[in-house]
């Protein structure tokens, strides 16, 4: 790619980041129930998939998903993500027989530091709703297009639900409330996608829509997409 894409959000990803996101899943009982429904959710998507032999879990993060893609006795996992301070917190944050099966890279999700066509699987868990332009979810879409040979596993935030409808109401009320003469704009790194849009662009780059899965239909943003290759 002619021009490298950075998310601003991205740059946070220090040391400290890095363990307090290792250790935000496993704290508090709704945390971990939610964890658990990510799991399962991920499971099914995975099993839709055929039980894929090699798969790029990207980003990784600090490895929260490597227990589950391990449950694979034969997977080939790879752990990529593009900050250093995440897979190393994952490599010593997760079991020691877990972190033998994963080989870790790191890399950005626009621009993959691998060969056309080298995975079966692109396992991809809350990323896109991090992502508010267009131009950058065509983008990504396109290297995993590139990068997998069968599937794509995303998440993201999605309209049509009851937590969508309350979200888009506090956004207003807060613009409402903000001072017009402050001139300043509030940054914004987590996007709910209309559903019908977010599946146009899946066509666009190349994919059809197997299944899509609903954390809590009607209630949660959350969904899980199975996508293959067209």
């Amino acid at each position: 790619m002619s021009k490298r894409i950075e998310l601003e959000f991205s740059n946070k990803y220090d040391r400290d980041h890095a363990r307090q996101y290792l250790e935000k899943h496993r704290n508090g009982l709704w945390r971990r129930l939610s964890h658990l429904r990510d799991e399962q959710l991920a499971r099914k998507a995975l099993q839709l998939a055929g039980d894929p032999g090699v798969v790029l879990d990207l980003p990784c993060g600090a490895g929260r998903f490597w227990p589950l893609l391990a449950e694979h006795p034969t997977r080939m996992i790879i752990g990529a993500d593009n900050s250093a301070d995440m897979l190393r917190t994952a490599r010593q944050g997760q079991a020691d027989e877990v972190v033998q099966r994963v080989r870790t890279l790191q890399t950005s999700a626009f621009a993959i530091d691998l060969p056309d066509h080298s995975v079966d699987s692109i396992f991809c868990m809350r990323l896109l709703h991090h992502i508010g332009q267009a131009e950058h979810r065509m983008a990504l879409l396109r290297e995993f297009q590139r990068v997998s040979r069968d599937s794509v596993i995303v998440s993201l935030w999605v309209d049509g639900n009851f937590k969508a409808w309350k979200r888009k109401r506090l956004e207003r009320r807060r613009q409402g409330e903000q001072p017009v003469s402050s001139g300043a704009e509030s940054y914004q790194n987590r996007f709910v996608l209309p559903a019908a849009t977010v599946e146009q662009e899946f066509e666009a780059a190349g994919f059809s829509i197997q299944k899509h899965l609903n954390f809590l239909p009607k209630y949660a943003m959350w969904r899980v997409y199975l996508l293959r290759k067209q």
